[in-house]
């Protein structure tokens, strides 16, 4: 017999350099490639740095350049997987008579919230408004959503409420709508990491070898907190001069997604600071397959966030690759995987915004003899929940035995996302962009949207 057909789509860039949608996509493909012919496709509206995609897994990548290409991939799936806004910009998915599942591991509406430099109250009101549509259409079309935790699940299921999916064709025969709706968090890999090259200590030409590092270990967004970790930095370095804070990602993979004004403000307020390129390193993006050869050399992972909406939903990609690298963790409160710090003892966990306190929790781990050695059997306890084969198993599960959700038909009767004014008007400017062949930058002035 043979295998069955997966089609993933993805909203984000795939290949050598990558961030979380498509680091996410990868790593499941590689999962479900060892069950099904798996093929990962980039959609014709995504601007992608190469057409060519080498993937280190048994499976087909494909940069889609139009949307017949596309819709060819689709007739040939039995089951299709996306994520982000792909539902919005490809409508036909909506109409499937084939399993569609959504991944909805990111809350990106909650990330829209929080505003950018030069943007009036109706620009952020109608990013949000296209956010908003793109869950709720997503939402509405599939027939298994993913999400990333207990508390995304609760969220997310406040939504399929009000869309009217939480009724009795879902509810008799799966009271919990497992069905409908499991955990699938981001994972980490089977392997552990190796050290092949060095790429920090000693070969920095601003790094020495005996100097300590602070890995702030993914990209900078306007909802995180970079600038409370460059003011700790300065307060640390008054107290040790052999620390320095490098940050592995400023310029995005993904050319369709504008860059976040978080950067151009980090880098300034370092500046400001007399920190830039003496105790403040920022990088453009790490290569996916060489982040571990900066992970091993760090001693202390950082992940700052702010005191907001989207950090309670939150799930920090980031922190996995730290589990990963058994690297002790500065955090900030307020997520499900800050919580996990601090239950395990995996590092420092800090209140929102206080520099200080961040300050003192790098200074108090650095000077804990043996640091690594010590944090290191706390880490053991954990790394085998989040392999990506094991956080995968839902996603399997449906694969092996797909279905058309059951209230598929009768969603037919219920008001469509797009039928208020709003949601018109977001339909309207989508399909001009398209027309004018400018839908890449529609995506590029909705930072994130991908």
């Amino acid at each position: 017999m043979s295998r069955r057909r997966v089609l993933f789509i993805t909203s984000d860039t795939i290949g050598v350099r990558m961030a979380g949608h498509g680091i996410r996509f990868w790593e499941l493909g590689r999962v479900l490639s060892r069950h099904f012919d798996v093929t990962l496709a980039v959609p014709p509206f995504l601007r992608t740095p190469s057409q060519t995609i080498e993937l280190d897994f048994p499976a087909r990548a494909r940069v889609c350049r139009n949307m017949a290409e596309l819709r060819g991939l689709v007739r040939e799936a039995d089951v299709i997987v996306t994520q982000g806004a792909v539902v919005l910009m490809c409508p036909f998915l909506s109409r499937l008579r084939k399993p569609l599942i959504f991944d909805s591991y990111d809350p990106f509406l909650l990330a829209s919230l929080h505003p950018v430099v030069d943007a009036n109250m109706d620009e952020r009101l109608t990013i949000a408004e296209k956010y908003r549509v793109a869950h709720l259409i997503s939402l509405r079309a599939a027939d298994f959503v993913l999400c990333a935790s207990e508390r995304q699940r609760d969220y997310f299921l406040g939504m399929l409420s009000a869309l009217g999916r939480v009724n009795p064709h879902n509810h008799d025969e799966d009271p919990f709508l497992r069905r409908l709706m499991a955990v699938v968090p981001y994972g980490l890999p089977e392997e552990p990491p190796r050290q092949r090259t060095k790429v920090l200590k000693g070969v920095h030409p601003k790094i020495a070898a005996e100097d300590r590092v602070v890995l702030w270990g993914g990209g900078i967004w306007n909802w995180l907190d970079a600038r409370t970790a460059v003011r700790a930095m300065a307060r640390v370095v008054k107290r040790r001069d052999d620390v320095r804070l490098f940050f592995m990602g400023t310029v995005r993979p993904n050319p369709s997604v504008a860059q976040t004004s978080a950067v151009d403000e980090t880098i300034a307020l370092s500046r400001r600071l007399d920190l830039y390129d003496r105790f403040v390193f920022f990088h453009d993006w790490v290569p996916y397959a060489e982040r571990e050869n900066y992970l091993l050399e760090a001693d202390i992972g950082l992940s700052l966030h702010r005191d907001a909406l989207e950090t309670r939903f939150a799930f920090r990609t980031r922190l996995l690759d730290y589990l990963w690298a058994e690297l002790p963790i500065v955090t900030t409160e307020g997520d499900v995987l800050s919580e996990k710090v601090s239950r395990c003892e995996l590092g420092r966990v800090v209140a929102p915004g206080d520099g200080e306190a961040v300050a003192d929790a790098i200074v108090t781990l650095l000077e804990t003899p043996e640091l690594k050695d010590t944090y290191r059997p706390r880490f053991a306890r954990l790394t085998g929940d989040y392999r990506w084969d094991a956080v995968a198993e839902p996603l399997v599960k449906f694969c092996h035995e797909p279905r058309l959700a059951p209230d598929k038909d009768f969603l037919q009767t219920l008001p469509h996302p797009l039928a208020s004014g709003r949601g018109r008007l977001v339909l309207k400017e989508m399909w001009t962009a398209l027309k004018e062949s400018s839908i890449a930058g529609w995506l590029r002035s909705r930072s994130g949207l991908g």
